[in-house]
């Protein structure tokens, strides 16, 4: 069992940044992948970026690439997202989630997520 809490949202100007927190807490994180998805208001919920368990693979949908960026830190037990350059259509909330040996980018082979916290880009 794995309980995830995320932090670090907040209201941001376009163009400003943001780094979101996620603490899990039991056993084996580091045994994880982890993702970043987000859910803006009237849309489903998407996948956004990925990290596996050792940190050295990422991934991002097209839409983030070269302005958000997922690392982790096992030893912490913690997953991060540091958003730059955010746009108001980065508004969201935005989940972290553990999958064993799920795919990525697939919500539904998650295992564990967060509650969320609110990131909302005024432009």
């Amino acid at each position: 069992q794995v309980q995830l809490v995320e932090s670090g949202g907040g209201l941001v100007q376009a163009g400003g940044s943001l780094r979101l927190s996620c603490a899990a807490s039991g056993r084996a994180f580091s045994s994880y992948t982890m993702g970043w998805f987000r859910q803006a208001p009237g849309k489903e919920r998407d996948f956004v970026a990925g990290i596996n368990w050792s940190g050295g693979s990422t991934y991002y949908i097209d839409s983030v690439k070269g302005r958000f960026a997922i690392f982790r830190d096992n030893a912490k037990n913690t997953v991060y997202l540091q958003m730059n350059s955010l746009k108001p259509e980065d508004t969201a909330v935005y989940y972290c989630a553990a999958t064993f040996g799920g795919r990525w980018s697939i919500e539904r082979e998650y295992d564990y997520w967060g509650q969320g916290t609110q990131v909302t880009v005024s432009s």
